[in-house]
């Protein structure tokens, strides 16, 4: 998924790990109101039912490709900050952000993200702009995931939100975020209708507990109706395993000549096992079921993905070898083959290498 001057507002994923605060001098306790950041990445997929032509046996977001070298993007994040506002703006270069703002001009060039952030009290944060979703696990950032490939639900899900909110703090550890945004994924929808967004973050004092609710709903447009509930939860069992579980509904309600229809939906379950067993080196297995029998998205059934990710860190690169299993179920071959036979079944592997800044 503007109103007010001035507006443009991005925000990571609350799901994320937060990036590094500004650093401060050892000699003084001021901290500099400017921090630019950034990353790149770069990546090879190759699909073992050697498919002749896209989508490649890719139904997901930012890996349509096939025994080829890609490019993913160039992201450059500026933040400043003096007193009780603040800004960020996020820009993005690439065919992957290109596929996040898909609703733009075919342009390889995007602003991912863009906020004005102002805090009256500390309790409250006030935001205009377009921003990353809320809602999900994973983030367009590749540096913030530990599986390069992503996920059914992120790929069918909202990628960002534009209008504004607010976030509440209602105790050491809750937040609550409101807020009313455009359409999905819309960074201008003039004349048309806005969309409700909410998020309830949570968690145990020790932080090995969290847990977000998320909500999007409203029209998307005359014909459109949209409503989706959320749940990431995550648990840090020690520093060297954790777990991870993402779990979605999306309810759409079409209008017709003779008037709204009933709601139909998919949904979306996964889990991600997170192992580190050295500074320099972790390991990540998702388990996701993502179902669509209405055909809302297009599969007419289910799907079952595996992906077993590992993460090489040599200082601020990351080399992410990368092996997934995408299994559709009798009613849906989702899949093909070189001679464009259907199947069921399909496996990638893919090496990625992303250096962070």
């Amino acid at each position: 998924m503007l109103l007010f001057t001035a507006a443009f507002a991005l925000m990571a994923p609350l799901t994320s790990a937060p990036e590094d605060s500004v650093k401060t001098s050892p000699d003084s306790v001021k901290t500099s109101p400017f921090k630019i950041s950034g990353y790149a990445d770069a990546y090879y997929r190759y699909n073992f039912n050697n498919p002749g032509e896209a989508p490649y046996n890719n139904l997901t977001s930012f890996t349509n490709s096939h025994k080829s070298f890609e490019l993913g993007m160039i992201s450059v994040k500026a933040e400043h900050t003096i007193g009780k506002v603040g800004l960020v703006a996020d820009l993005g270069f690439g065919r992957r952000a290109e596929e996040f703002s898909y609703n733009d001009d075919n342009t390889r060039f995007a602003i991912k993200q863009l906020f004005i952030t102002y805090s009256p009290t500390a309790k409250i944060k006030l935001t205009g702009g377009s921003w990353a979703t809320h809602i999900g696990y994973e983030s367009v950032d590749p540096y913030l995931n530990r599986n390069y490939s992503m996920s059914y639900m992120f790929s069918y899900g909202p990628f960002f939100h534009t209008g504004i909110k607010a976030d509440f703090g209602l105790g050491e550890k809750t937040n609550l975020m409101v807020g009313v945004a455009n359409p999905t994924d819309l960074k201008s929808a003039s004349s048309m209708p806005k969309t409700f967004i909410a998020q309830l973050a949570t968690g145990t004092p020790d932080d090995k507990i969290k847990a977000y609710f998320n909500y999007q709903g409203g029209a998307q447009h005359d014909s459109l109706r949209v409503q989706q509930g959320d749940l990431v939860v995550t648990y840090a069992l020690s520093s060297q395993l954790s777990f991870s579980y993402n779990g979605t509904v999306q309810y759409r309600q079409f209008r017709g000549e003779t008037g709204w229809g009933d709601y139909n939906s998919w949904w979306g379950s996964a889990l991600y096992v997170n192992l580190d067993p050295a500074p320099w080196f972790g390991m990540t297995l998702r388990g996701e079921y993502f179902g669509d029998k209405k055909a809302l998205i297009g599969f007419n059934g289910n799907v079952f993905e595996t992906t077993l990710s590992s993460n090489f860190k040599i200082d601020n690169l990351t080399i992410i070898p990368e092996l997934r299993l995408d299994n559709g179920d009798v009613e849906s071959d989702l899949f093909i083959n070189k001679s464009g036979s259907l199947k069921q079944t399909t496996v990638s592997a893919l090496l990625a290498a992303v250096y962070k800044f």
